[in-house]
């Protein structure tokens, strides 16, 4: 893929993750993958963001910056919500939380195959329980 097609595709990847559109992850993702250094299948991935859509249903992801190397891709995004369910071990209060995220993604054959994702989750608590 050309860095327009893979800049354009992980747009339209955030666009699904935002739009809650999770059965549309299969375009996405592929069936053996990597994340966070352990390998894993899509349906893991899957399951890991219906947990957090559900704790979070407004979480969004803004992506501010995106870098391309060949079949890598390196996103600094901005992730808002408020929790409406226990996550990260906090009762929901109402409070809400805005953090930066750094992703690095490699894509093989138009899907990820290695998922790796860096944020404060300290941050995100200290937001929640202030």
């Amino acid at each position: 893929m050309s860095e327009i097609d893979l800049k354009s595709w992980y747009l339209q990847y955030v666009a699904a993750l935002d739009g809650r559109r999770l059965d549309e992850m299969d375009q996405f993702i592929a069936d053996e993958v990597t994340l966070n250094g352990t390998p894993g299948r899509r349906a893991d991935v899957i399951a890991d963001m219906r947990s957090i859509l559900e704790a979070v249903p407004d979480m969004r992801w803004e992506v501010q910056e995106l870098l391309f190397d060949r079949d890598r891709i390196a996103v600094r995004a901005v992730n808002t919500g408020t929790p409406q369910k226990e996550w990260l071990g906090v009762a929901p209060t109402g409070k809400s939380f805005t953090i930066v995220e750094y992703a690095i993604y490699r894509v093989r054959d138009g899907r990820f195959v290695e998922m790796t994702n860096l944020h404060d989750s300290a941050d995100i608590l200290r937001q929640l329980t202030a």
